[in-house]
């Protein structure tokens, strides 16, 4: 039993006991690079191999073959917004970034299906959201750990950077900056819309608060053609605590005919209930 005992407590003194585990550095340690290009988030996670020696184009990553672009899982781009690459447009998301490496260009590839493990076991040309040709340039000096970064950034693009040897190859892509901008402007300069109106509206009321100023905001939200009968609601349900209980039952009459043409049960019912009560 001593002896037992006495190898445990060195077992544990050492950490090896079975629940130990062994940590050691990854061979091609894993990255996750944010970029605001704009207005866009932009976002690539991939792992990184080394060189460590060997001959990597043409040799390692072979010419005219479909590559990883990097190692272990698939190299994963993600954007915010619809971008655009040579002319295509790329929709939200995130893409596998896939290479055909050659001597004087490559093709790069951007794949709608991204988790796999390394190329398709079977290719999809229907799942090429995109691809475009780049030309290689030749660097003076070699990087030994593959890499990609955002260059030439722009407020409405910026370039892709691959990097790896004496190789760099740089895809551009665009971003809808100048369209979000003015869309901002545009809904700034217009002022609130209805919605801002019915949610400080819908505070004022919930909480008591001036109960004429959230009267006036919901005339507001509800001065164009077709208010939505939940707007309709609230703002009887103000008018009959400001004591207009006449004004309440034509606007909660409003709100019923719009719930009741939306099949909307719960609105019909409440409705109902508030008109009778404030007929009384």
């Amino acid at each position: 039993m001593l002896k037992k005992l006495s190898l445990l407590f060195v077992l544990v003194s050492f950490g090896l006991t079975a629940n130990a585990q062994i940590k050691t550095p990854q061979p091609s340690p894993a990255q996750k690079l944010e970029q605001v290009v704009g207005l866009t988030d932009v976002t690539v996670e991939y792992s990184r191999p080394g060189m460590r020696g060997r001959t990597i184009f043409g040799d390692l990553v072979p010419y005219g073959q479909t590559w990883r672009t990097g190692a272990n899982a698939n190299t994963k781009i993600t954007f915010s917004d619809n971008v655009t690459v040579d002319g295509k447009e790329l929709k939200k998301g995130t893409y596998a970034i896939f290479t055909i490496p050659g001597e004087k260009t490559w093709e790069v590839i951007f794949y709608s299906e991204s988790n796999n493990w390394g190329t398709p076991q079977k290719w999809d040309e229907t799942k090429v959201a995109a691809k475009t040709a780049v030309e290689v340039y030749e660097m003076p000096m070699k990087v030994e750990t593959f890499t990609i970064t955002f260059d030439d950034l722009a407020t409405g693009s910026a370039v892709l950077g691959i990097l790896w040897e004496n190789v760099y190859v740089g895809v551009k892509f665009e971003v809808p900056t100048d369209a979000l901008t003015t869309k901002s402007i545009e809904s700034v300069m217009a002022g609130p819309s209805g919605n801002d109106y019915f949610q400080a509206a819908t505070y004022y009321h919930t909480e008591k608060k001036d109960l004429k100023q959230a009267l006036a905001w919901m005339q507001k939200a509800t001065a164009g053609e077709n208010p939505p009968f939940w707007y309709l609601r609230r703002m009887s349900l103000i008018q009959a605590d400001l004591g207009d209980k006449k004004g309440a039952i034509a606007t909660a009459q409003k709100s019923l005919a719009g719930a009741e043409k939306a099949n909307n049960a719960d609105y019909v019912k409440m409705n109902k209930e508030s008109i009778a009560a404030w007929q009384k």
